[in-house]
């Protein structure tokens, strides 16, 4: 008996783990994911603009797939634990459309760098808000696929 009540919440586990992958990728979208920065080693000081990810069509998409996976990983939860595994299609979107933000979209490829030795050091630089949504994307895909590996 005490076997039996044990045996669904590890069911669960990977279905709960994309449910807190996928609501941690929906909190990422909305931390900066690029900026550009301006320093000045003889000020000894510098300014810095940010662009969120929801700022960029790149990050509404985002957005938009981590509430896919935490739908997905929900309905695992609540019904079957492998509907999670439905969760690998918008973490493997989110991991493009994060490579696409970089090399497409407006978050570092209209930037300019510029160093004029300890002067001025203008520079494009990546956020951790950007690091944190392509680590939990990734989570969502792995998790995802262990959802479905695990038996039922």
């Amino acid at each position: 008996m005490g076997e039996q009540s044990v045996q669904p919440r590890t069911r669960r586990g990977p279905a709960l783990a994309v449910v807190a992958a996928g609501a941690l990728l929906v909190c990422c979208a909305v931390l900066p994911w690029a900026g550009l920065e301006a320093r000045s080693d003889i000020l000894g000081g510098g300014v810095a603009s940010d662009i969120r990810g929801i700022d960029d069509a790149f990050g509404l998409y985002t957005l938009i797939a981590g509430l896919a996976a935490l739908a997905c990983g929900l309905a695992g939860v609540l019904t079957r634990p492998r509907l999670a595994a439905l969760a690998a299609v918008p973490g493997g979107v989110a991991v493009v459309v994060l490579v696409l933000f970089l090399t497409q979209g407006n978050g570092l490829r209209d930037r300019i760098s510029v160093q004029l030795g300890d002067w001025l050091s203008i520079a494009p630089v990546i956020r951790g808000g950007w690091f944190g949504a392509m680590a939990c994307a990734l989570a969502v895909v792995v998790l995802a696929i262990v959802a479905l590996l695990r038996r039922a």
